[in-house]
């Protein structure tokens, strides 16, 4: 995997990952992401929760409305309500990232390419 420069991982990097890991087509690949992204996105529109064990679960919070600032000219402005998507790690993900920190912090710098990713 190539290794994002600036902290991230794009959209067309996780394709390339998926693609990379399931010998899969970019394409193909990228079918799949969407496929998930879309389901996920149809799901909270019509009010529901995804919960993904060991991963995580995503789901909506009502903002209430409230009066804001118009950041330009100081006035006062209403904010109506919206909902707002929200998503909580669940233990396994807090944990695997708080394990994998531990060890990378053990071991020192990490190496460029994971030894597993070498072509032979």
């Amino acid at each position: 995997m190539t290794t994002p420069t600036s902290g991230s991982m794009t959209k067309a990097e996780l394709v390339e990952e998926v693609s990379r890991v399931s010998d899969l087509t970019k394409k193909h690949a990228e079918v799949i992401v969407d496929t998930v992204f879309k389901s996920i996105i149809d799901a909270l529109h019509r009010g529901e929760k995804i919960e993904l064990r060991g991963f995580g679960s995503f789901r909506l919070r009502k903002r209430e409305s409230r009066k804001g600032r118009n950041p330009k000219t100081g006035d006062k402005v209403d904010v109506p309500p919206k909902r707002v998507p929200y998503f909580k790690p669940g233990k396994e993900l807090k944990d695997l990232i708080n394990r994998a920190g531990e060890t990378a912090a053990a071991a020192g710098p990490e190496p460029a390419e994971p030894p597993h990713a070498a072509a032979p």
